[in-house]
């Protein structure tokens, strides 16, 4: 019989998935790369936490780059995506140790963390509290509030609650727009708008957390090697500050402006930063 005609092969890229663990809030909703290999000869796994109010999607690009040649893992922090939600209002805390549950029941024996934002806290509690599992740290736009900025988002927390004739739809898209890298397409605006208001009415909670969080106390306690990039996204609170409390902490800052969209507008450039740290 004649052959037909020749046909390109598919582009090997990671295999992306979810999957839900048991936490002590419900379930953990988790977004994980595998490398297209099957990943025998990978590298060490890559954990991801998100910014809030945000989920663990916002990550998806970054894992298809590195999943390449490791398995990365993204889980929604509780309250944020598919993640059950805590009954109490949590602390950055309360969100490590649901990670860190993660971490057991996957029997990780080396694990490298990456946070955004408030996500940056998370991992860094995390590294504090597996010292012997987390092997490095990569904190991305860590937030260190001043005592103004801690009193601003007490009198005023945002997401705002929703009100009956949708005048909250507008206040977060405004913010939002306001956030990403000037330039942003109007789908990426679109889709971490639509990401925010999924999260729901205690959606604010993430960012109270790390508003609370004592980073001048708890961020000298990391021992692992850490690399810190500072996000230029020339809004919100001034991740700079986090340079002083991590003086051994290899320091990178962004060649462009990025906003929030910073892992879906650049996760190549990122990736690119990321594989050099966490080489070896």
């Amino acid at each position: 019989m004649p052959k037909g005609p020749a046909t390109s092969a598919s582009p090997v890229v990671p295999r992306v998935r979810r999957g839900y663990f048991e936490s002590r809030y419900g379930q953990l909703h988790v977004h994980n790369a595998i490398p297209p290999g099957g990943g025998f000869d990978e590298g060490t796994s890559l954990l991801c936490l998100h910014a809030t109010p945000r989920s663990g999607s916002s990550m998806l690009p970054l894992l298809s780059l590195m999943g390449m040649d490791r398995s990365v893992y993204a889980p929604d922090l509780p309250g944020y995506g598919n993640s059950d939600a805590p009954t109490a209002r949590p602390s950055i805390a309360d969100y490590a140790n649901v990670i860190g549950d993660f971490c057991t029941t996957m029997r990780f024996r080396h694990l490298d963390v990456l946070g955004y934002q408030a996500g940056a806290l998370v991992a860094a509690e995390l590294a504090m509290a597996l010292p012997a599992v987390v092997r490095r740290v990569v904190l991305v736009g860590v937030p260190v509030p001043d005592d103004a900025e801690r009193d601003s988002f007490r009198r005023a927390p945002w997401p705002v609650a929703p009100s009956a004739d949708g005048a909250h739809l507008l206040v977060e898209w405004n913010r939002t727009r306001n956030a990403v890298h000037e330039g942003a397409a109007l789908e990426s605006i679109a889709s971490g708008f639509a990401d925010k208001l999924a999260n729901g009415p205690l959606a604010w909670w993430g960012m109270q957390a790390a508003m609370q969080y004592p980073a001048a106390e708890r961020l000298r306690l990391i021992t692992q090697p850490t690399l810190l990039i500072r996000s230029r996204e020339g809004r919100g609170l001034d991740s700079a500050r986090a340079r002083e409390l991590l003086p051994k902490a290899r320091s990178v800052e962004q060649a462009q402006v990025y906003g929030s969209d910073l892992f879906e507008s650049a996760a190549t450039e990122l990736s690119s930063v990321l594989r050099e740290f966490l080489r070896g």
